[in-house]
């Protein structure tokens, strides 16, 4: 039997290189059917299998050669959605892939920059993922490409990421602003999709939805350790840096750690992710980088992916799934080889036994079996992938587990070293407290000590300087007794040379009287017996001489010994006063050194006294400069404001403006303390000229209320009186002149000692006079207390139309009582008419006070309901004139309606207190309506009852006059018995009647315009005055135009507080 051993090695190596050329072949063909099944255009998620294809082809050839091959031909450009598939399945092949394939990503990096540019500068939804997809990419790449101890995973553990930081603190602080930067891409992008995917109707169970939302499984793995990495470099950076130097990274932590739980927390939510990803959640809080001890607090947040069983559908087109190593033989397609090969073979060997060799059927056995174990394999490798992703899902829970077990035995670790500190700290204060309190008895004991030794000293001292005093009493004794000694020895000394002296004289005069008896033995033989007795008695003499030089020696001795031990002592304090005049020495020279070396310091101390002195001088006369200069400057302002105030004065647009004598009045009032402070500024000025602080902001105010004062004043005297007005006027020219002059005075420092605003405030006391003058008359209610008396008059007249119900309806009953007949239908179709109206204006005044609560709620602002009824005064003393009115009308009504019923009144009173409540309730509608909003259903509520009081004011009107016809007789005239002197003299006499009746009518009415002018004089000011606020702008609220006279009348004006509202005027009779 032939083995396939015998055959030759160069047929061996054709079949492998034909082998391993197919093989490449289907691997190409499998790539490229992956890529572009995976990157097409078409609006849905990308197939994980494709996915898969791609990355295992990058294990298989250990880079991402083949992936770059094939991505650059994309046509990326053309289309949005096809390059952010792409940048999805680059992002998992850099994730996934082959850690080679970072490389070669990196040497087309410049592409993946570009595709973003063009992206970004195009107005397309997914081409601004796309710039942004691309943008975090790069990113990316450059991280692991520069930390390449870090996977694109970022799978590492925590020992790497030490090991990658370092112990250099720049190093920390730079790998720290890098994960930062990977961070806020990852984030930017995953925030652009979601508001992306909220603001259009996609959801995340749609195809275009998965589409965009695909790529952030990847993103949410990838921030989940970044988020870790970041907690780590964060808490070792704060071990050693200050917080201070730290404070911008935790502050852009927070908004990282902010976004990134919104991001999980979203992303949670989606029923997308749930079967896809579980995703971690974070703490309520960022962890305290202030606090070391937090770090124990801090898990690892885990994403976990779930295992998957589901079946692989297969595409129609789709190839065969490629299995982790390839062990397949040449396809099928290459199986069936030419005949014409065969024939080769056989030419070259010689043809087969029989046509057909054991060799082939071996080499198809093997095939066959080979066939069988690749499925074998395949199957095996499925199971073992199955294996792999249960295990890993083990090890993912067994990790957070393990992380969990380290977090609380590093917690535990914690508490153990506080405990154990503070369990050490609270000894050493124990042994401190107990060393204090030895050392304090110690010191205690030294104290006492050192006081028994310093009065030792002190007795010791005085002793010392007792014995000194003595010692130089005795020194100074010595001295004496010394020189007393040296004389004696002086005179022993001179009588010792004396008797040598003699001694030697004798011998010689002995000599020459030997010599002489020598020569006169004979002769001098009796001189010689002489003279030898005389010798005798000499020697005698000598002798006893002797003796006595001999007694001298001794005594010269003992005073030579007490010379010497004199001699001594005095050495031994002369020794001691040296030894004590080198200490003075010493003393004198150290204080002669001190004394020159501070006088030394002291002149240069006076030098440098001297120079500060000057540059003081120099600073205060600069300071006083800029001081004056500043002064020069707030007063040119100043000037410009009151001049521009003083222009509109003449301006022609400035005269349609108006302003009410409150206004004014408050202007002023302002102005005068604004003057006060002026002058207290320029009396601190004079007094302290480097500080104008005082004075500058005191001319501030002045200036702007000053302007405001002639503004206003101005305002106001277009609507004052002819005599009012040109007062006004020419004391706000007044006003400005004066306060030019004393702005004028304050810039020359020649002019400022005499500066006086005297003058201004004389002029601003007579604007405040002419102002309180212009004021309305019945003005005599605080402006505190003006929102509790609106209340008050509301309910006074809510009680008071009550209380006119209630009289009604007894005069109802009383009427049935006493009448009968026409009289009482026409009683009660009065009575009821009245009734109505009361209700209706009953009606009407809780819609008014509805809605004055409503404008109080709306416009009130931070304010009180009295700061509001405060600030808007005018109004507010609209309504309460016009409650009273109301109020006062339904009394006199029922007071008139009593009359009538009881026949001691006129039909007429009735009928005009009718009228005159329809004008008041007319009035508080427009005092309500005033400062409503246009679109308030309260406001529509108070119309719709306005036009209920004035139907039930016009029934009441029409069923008075009703009930006086049926009531009034109406006589027949019969003129037949009359002759015609008769009926003229009856038709003069009517005539008369008709004329005095024509003139009483006239002067009625002049008496009634009398009536209302005097009651407009003490009312105040015109309806047209009333307005919003007490500002320039009005808003006119008046029921009649306003008449050229302004003498006249003609319009409606606002009763007083406490006066009775008249009737509305009355143009022409009717």
């Amino acid at each position: 039997m032939n083995s396939i051993r015998h055959v030759p090695s160069r047929v061996k190596s054709k079949r492998t290189e034909t082998n391993l050329g197919a093989e490449r072949e289907h691997f190409d063909k499998q790539q490229l059917s992956s890529i572009s099944k995976a990157i097409n255009s078409a609006e849905a998620p990308l197939k994980e299998k494709h996915a898969r294809r791609i990355i295992l082809g990058t294990h298989r050839e250990k880079g991402a050669f083949t992936f770059w091959s094939y991505a650059l031909g994309l046509p990326l450009s053309s289309s949005s959605i096809l390059s952010w598939k792409f940048c999805h399945v680059l992002h998992k092949v850099l994730r996934d892939g082959h850690h080679n394939s970072l490389q070669d990503c990196m040497r087309h990096h410049s592409n993946i920059v570009e595709t973003g540019q063009l992206w970004g500068n195009l107005h397309d939804r997914y081409g601004q993922l796309v710039a942004l997809y691309a943008k975090m990419l790069c990113t990316k790449m450059e991280f692991h490409v520069k930390h390449s101890e870090i996977r694109c995973n970022l799978e590492v553990t925590d020992e790497v990421l030490e090991r990658v930081a370092g112990t250099d603190v720049n190093n920390v602080f730079q790998v720290t602003v890098e994960v930062f930067d990977y961070l806020d891409t990852e984030l930017r992008l995953a925030e652009t999709v979601i508001r992306q995917l909220n603001t259009s109707s996609t959801i995340s169970t749609m195809t275009s939805g998965q589409c965009r939302l695909a790529p952030l499984i990847q993103v949410i793995q990838d921030c989940s350790h970044l988020y870790h990495f970041s907690v780590k470099l964060l808490f070792k950076l704060h071990a050693c840096l200050p917080p201070d130097t730290l404070q911008g990274h935790r502050d852009r932590f927070h908004d990282q750690f902010h976004s990134l739980k919104t991001f999980f927390n979203k992303a949670r939510d989606m029923q997308y992710f749930k079967r896809l990803i579980q995703i971690p959640k974070l703490p309520d809080s960022p962890p305290n980088f202030l606090h070391a001890a937090s770090l124990a607090k801090h898990a690892r947040p885990v994403v976990v992916i779930p295992d998957e069983d589901e079946p692989e559908q297969q595409d129609d087109d789709d190839d065969d799934p490629e299995p982790l190593i390839d062990v397949s033989e040449i396809p099928a397609a290459t199986m069936a080889v030419p005949q014409a090969k065969f024939d080769i073979f056989d030419q070259t060997f010689g043809p087969a036994n029989g046509g057909f060799d054991d060799r082939e059927i071996q080499i198809e056995t093997l095939k066959r079996d080979l066939e069988l174990l690749r499925l074998e394999l395949e199957r095996v490798k499925g199971e073992a992938q199955r294996y792999i992703t249960q295990l890993k899902s083990q090890i993912n829970s067994l990790e957070a587990e393990l992380e969990e077990q380290r977090v609380q035995k590093q917690r535990a670790l914690v508490e153990n070293e506080q405990l154990r500190m503070e369990l050490e700290a609270t000894r050493r204060r124990n042994a401190e407290h107990e060393s204090l309190q030895a050392s304090f008895g110690e010191a205690e004991q030294r104290a006492q000590v050192t006081e028994q030794r310093y009065n030792k000293l002190k007795e010791k001292h005085t002793e010392l300087v007792s014995s000194h005093a003595e010692l130089l009493r005795r020194s100074a004794d010595t001295v004496k007794m010394l020189s007393v000694t040296q004389q004696t020895q002086e005179e022993v000394e001179r009588t010792k040379q004396q008797l040598a002296f003699e001694v030697e004289r004798i011998k010689q005069d002995a000599d020459m009287k030997v010599e002489e008896q020598k020569f006169e033995i004979l002769k001098l033989k009796r001189e010689f017996e002489e003279k030898r007795a005389e010798l005798e008695r000499v020697k005698g003499t000598l002798h006893s001489n002797e003796k006595v030089g001999e007694q001298l020696t001794s005594s010269m001795s003992a005073l030579q010994a007490e010379k010497e031990r004199l001699m001594r002592s005095v050495s031994d304090k002369e020794a001691e006063l040296s030894s004590l005049r080198q200490a003075a020495q010493l003393q004198q020279s150290s204080l002669q050194q001190e004394r020159e070396r501070s006088t030394k310091e002291l002149g240069e101390l006076q030098g440098k006294l001297k120079e500060k002195s000057s540059r003081e001088e120099q600073l205060k006369q600069k300071l006083l400069d800029e001081q004056f200069t500043l002064l020069q400057g707030t007063v040119s302002e100043a000037e410009s404001i009151i001049q521009d105030a003083v222009a509109k004065l003449d301006d022609p647009l400035h005269i349609r403006c108006t302003s009410s004598p409150d206004y004014l009045v408050s202007r002023a009032e302002a102005t005068l303390g604004s003057i006060d402070k002026v002058k207290s500024g320029h009396s601190e000025y004079l007094t302290n000229m480097g500080d104008a602080g005082g004075l500058l902001r005191a001319l501030t105010q002045f200036s702007h209320l000053t302007a405001d004062t002639i503004i206003n004043g101005s305002a106001t005297a277009h609507m004052a009186p002819t005599d009012h007005a040109d007062r006004l006027t020419e004391n706000c020219r007044g006003c400005a002149t004066q306060s030019l002059q004393f702005l004028k005075d304050l810039k020359s420092k020649a002019s400022l000692q005499r500066a006086d605003p005297a003058s201004i405030r004389v002029v601003v006391q007579k604007i405040l006079m002419l102002g309180k003058e212009l004021r309305p008359k019945g003005m005599d209610v605080r402006q505190d207390e003006l929102g509790d008396l609106v209340d008050k008059e509301m309910a006074a007249t809510s009680a008071a139309i009550e209380e006119a119900v209630r009289r009604i309806d007894e005069m109802m009953n009383q009427a049935r009582k006493d009448t009968s007949g026409i009289k009482l239908e026409v009683n009660e179709r009065i009575l009821n008419s009245c009734t109505g109206l009361m209700k209706a204006i009953h009606l009407l005044v809780l819609a008014s006070t509805d809605l004055q609560k409503e404008i109080v709620e709306g416009g009130r602002g931070a304010a009180t309901i009295k700061e509001f009824y405060a600030r808007n005064s005018r109004w507010t003393e609209g309504l309460i004139s016009a409650s009273k009115a109301v109020g006062w009308g339904a009394t006199q009504m029922v007071e008139s309606a009593d009359k009538v019923v009881l026949h001691t009144g006129k039909y007429e009173e009735l009928i005009v207190c009718s009228h005159e409540i329809a004008a008041s309730t007319a009035q508080l509608v427009a005092s309500s309506k005033v400062k409503a909003d246009r679109n308030s259903t309260k406001l529509t509520a108070l119309q719709q009852a306005s036009r209920r009081v004035n139907e039930m004011a016009a029934s009441v009107v029409a069923s008075t006059k009703t009930g006086q016809e049926h009531l009034e007789d109406k006589n027949t005239m019969d003129f037949s018995g009359m002759s015609l002197i008769k009926l003229k003299m009856e038709e003069m006499e009517s005539q008369v009647k008709v004329l005095e009746l024509e003139n009483q009518l006239g002067n009625e009415r002049l008496r009634l315009g009398e009536l209302r002018k005097k009651h407009y004089d003490i009312a105040g000011v015109p309806a047209t005055d009333f307005s919003e606020d007490n500002g320039l702008a009005s808003v006119p609220t008046s029921v009649a135009p306003p008449s050229p006279n302004p003498t006249k009348p003609s319009i409606m004006r606002k009763p007083a507080l406490a006066q009775k509202p008249n009737l509305p005027p009355k143009n022409m009779p009717r």
